[in-house]
């Protein structure tokens, strides 16, 4: 009698793919793509929201930060709140606070409402960036997701040099209130797919919200954004900023020490332990920093000293954006073949050759040696931004999604807010210095009229066409350019360094970021 013959085990088929997770995608890239572009649209938006509400400079100035301060100051209890209470209902209340803001924007008749608007748009925005990271494990398998989270990173970094580009064709056919209509249908479409498109995730051992915990968070990090942006107005020895800055470092000091007797504290520093964690974000909050400064400087250089109106100055960067986009294409593959150490240190390297080239730039150079070193900085920066985000969100377990994405992406916008402070303030300081009183002299300026050329190279040019003075013009283009060239060697040695140290202390093992593992199920799921 024969034997039997034992059957083959039984692998249990993996669940198929979602076949709408790439419509799902598209949902979260057009709402990232509004947060990028609404971060410097308003830019060119000021003067006419100065003439028609008659706000005032300091009001303009909160028009615009307003919603720097929240959505920096808010991202970190955001991705705790999408871990305990659901990610896509938290991404959809985001969404919605963020489309009330702009309808808000669309018609208010006063300054002070425009800042009310922006402020909550910035505080959907706070929910709408972490959380729209933290939902990519439930769409995608790991050897998708890199894609997925390139598609995302790198229309958030377009969306900073096509707002200017968005903004000046606005303002060419429509009120300055389009600038903040324009995020309307984008918004719409955005709720519609996650509501229909999105798995609910959540972390079932995720913490009650701590409310101190909370307010440590928001007044601290708020604390410290104010003074970052209000430092090279007021002055970095005034008292309002050495308060804020005094007062930033006690609350966030008593949040992490409160934070060391809970097991999943607000402020989670221990996922700084993670090595590639740390050099991940360390390279991704560097991008940050250099391409805010750079969206600062480039407008100014675009339009007042080769004379550019808003909608070409905007068009004058899409070398930038056609680097960015060509770059995060190929990111993919070749991070896979060389391993992600080796691309972020190569997109860096790049970034700062960019920066060094940029820094030659001379009166008389032309539009066609900005082109260049804004193509090769577009390159760096799509290359590094992809496998870097990947890194850093791949590091940590899938229950730490919400809050780790959380940390990153306030880590990111601080390194923006700290680009636009300090290479602002050096750019303003070695202008105001280049362009001093001697400079002003010779060109036989009075008093009155030499003070406002030293506010700022367009204010010198509208001295210089009031007086016919040629040569005070060549004078403020050739301050300004000095002040430039420091900013992009600043800029250039900063990403040197991050490069030398990601090649150094990035882990080899971080080649494959996407291993994080399955999505956490939610409540509903886990009680069946």
């Amino acid at each position: 009698m024969s034997s039997p013959v034992s059957a083959p085990p039984v692998t249990p088929a993996l669940p198929a793919p979602d076949p709408r997770r790439w419509w799902a995608l598209v949902a979260l890239v057009a709402a990232n793509l509004v947060l990028g572009f609404d971060t410097t649209i308003l830019n060119v938006a000021l003067p006419s929201m100065s003439d028609q509400l008659g706000a005032d400079s300091g009001q303009l100035q909160w028009i615009a930060n307003s919603y720097l301060v929240l959505f920096a100051a808010l991202m970190l209890p955001a991705g705790l709140l999408g871990d305990r209470f659901g990610r896509r209902r938290m991404l959809v209340c985001g969404l919605g606070v963020f489309l009330a803001g702009s309808l808000l924007g669309t018609v208010a008749p006063t300054a002070g409402l425009v800042i009310a608007a922006r402020a909550l748009m910035g505080a959907g925005a706070a929910l709408i960036m972490p959380l729209a990271l933290s939902v990519l494990p439930s769409l995608f398998a790991p050897q998708e997701r890199t894609r997925a989270l390139g598609a995302i990173s790198a229309v958030s970094a377009l969306g900073l040099p096509l707002g200017p580009l968005i903004g000046g064709w606005l303002l060419e056919h429509f009120w300055w209130g389009s600038v903040f209509f324009v995020n309307v249908p984008l918004v719409l479409v955005a709720i519609a797919a996650c509501v229909l498109l999105l798995p609910e995730t959540r972390d079932l051992a995720s913490p009650r919200i701590d409310a101190l915990s909370t307010a440590l968070t928001v007044t601290g990090l708020g604390a410290l954004i104010f003074a970052l942006n209000e430092g090279p107005a007021r002055g970095w020895t005034g008292p309002p900023i050495v308060g804020a800055f005094l007062a930033s470092a006690v609350l966030l000091a008593a949040l992490v020490r409160r934070g060391h007797g809970q097991a999943r504290p607000l402020l989670d520093v221990s996922l700084l332990r993670e090595p590639a964690f740390l050099w991940s974000t360390v390279a991704a909050t560097l991008i940050s920093l250099v391409l805010a400064g750079l969206m600062f400087v480039l407008p100014q250089y675009l339009q007042d000293v080769l004379g550019y109106d808003a909608l070409h100055a905007g068009l004058g960067m899409l070398p930038l954006m056609a680097g960015m986009v060509i770059a995060s294409k190929a990111t993919g593959a070749i991070t896979a073949r060389l391993g992600a150490r080796a691309v972020i240190t190569g997109g860096l390297l790049a970034l700062s050759a960019a920066a060094f080239l940029g820094a030659t730039t001379r009166p008389g150079s032309g539009y066609g040696l900005t082109a260049l070193w804004l193509a090769v900085a577009g390159l760096g920066i799509g290359a590094a931004v992809v496998p870097a985000m990947g890194t850093a969100l791949g590091s940590l377990p899938g229950e730490r999604a919400g809050s780790g994405s959380g940390l990153l992406t306030t880590v990111r916008q601080f390194g923006g807010a700290v680009g636009v402070a300090l290479l602002g303030s050096l750019l303003a300081g070695t202008y105001t210095a280049r362009l001093g009183a001697a400079h002003l002299d010779a060109v036989g300026l009075p008093a009155a009229e030499a003070a406002a050329a030293a506010d700022s190279v367009g204010a010198a040019h509208a001295v210089a066409a009031r007086l016919g003075s040629e040569r005070l013009a060549a004078t403020a283009d050739s301050a300004f350019l000095h002040g430039q060239s420091l900013v992009l060697l600043v800029s250039a040695t900063a990403a040197l360094a991050v490069a030398l140290l990601v090649a150094a202390r990035l882990p080899s093992s971080a080649a494959a970021p996407d291993r994080a593992p399955a999505p956490t199920p939610t409540r509903r799921n886990a009680e069946q």
